[in-house]
């Protein structure tokens, strides 16, 4: 893998709402939607062929080594039913937690009575602090390796869904903010469903 010790700071930007943006630029989309589809394909069908824990942690942390921006360049423009799609919306739940541990558990801990089904599917510890969630959406993600994809999908879906029930009870949260987790939660569950017929392409 190359050397990224020198890699300069990434410049912010913002996650949760990016995937519903267009990535704009000089690229031939359709080269990029080619590149999205193999590269997700190598990730997660690859992946999961190998048990080495490494290759697992490497998947986890490709936003951090590669950049946000970049793994949005190639994979954000993907519909939400392809491996790409999925992906990048994962990448983005886990950088949002990651972001903000201390809101992401606030939001999760204000939805867990109004979506009991969906907190207990997400797995996270109880009580649902900043350290838990972080190490939740960590194995969620460690998952797409050594995990059946579907299950991830599943988890990960469940714990946008708890969020956006949080996010419904908070008066400070414009509704725009909910809508977007909610569809995230459903658009993660959706391809859930897909993985397990075989569709997910």
């Amino acid at each position: 893998m190359p050397d990224h010790s020198q890699r300069q700071h990434h410049r912010p930007m913002r996650l949760e709402a990016a995937f519903f943006e267009e990535i704009e630029g000089g690229q031939d989309p359709a080269l990029v939607s080619e590149a999205a589809d193999r590269a997700a394909h190598l990730l997660v069908r690859g992946a999961r062929r190998t048990e080495d824990p490494v290759v697992a942690d490497r998947v986890l942390r490709l936003a951090e080594t590669e950049g946000i921006e970049t793994i949005a360049e190639v994979f954000s423009g993907a519909p939400a039913d392809s491996l790409a799609g999925c992906l990048w919306r994962l990448f983005v739940l886990r950088q949002w937690v990651y972001a903000d541990p201390g809101l992401a558990a606030r939001e999760y801990d204000a939805g867990r009575r109004s979506a009991q089904v969906a907190q207990v599917v997400a797995g996270v510890a109880d009580p649902p602090g900043p350290a838990e969630l972080k190490a939740m959406v960590d194995e969620v993600l460690r998952g797409i390796a050594g995990s059946d994809f579907a299950d991830v999908l599943f988890r990960a879906a469940a714990f946008a869904r708890v969020v956006a029930s949080g996010r419904a009870s908070r008066e400070e949260v414009s509704d725009p903010e909910v809508q977007r987790m909610l569809l995230l939660s459903e658009q993660l569950e959706a391809a859930g469903h897909q993985e397990l017929a075989g569709t997910l392409g």
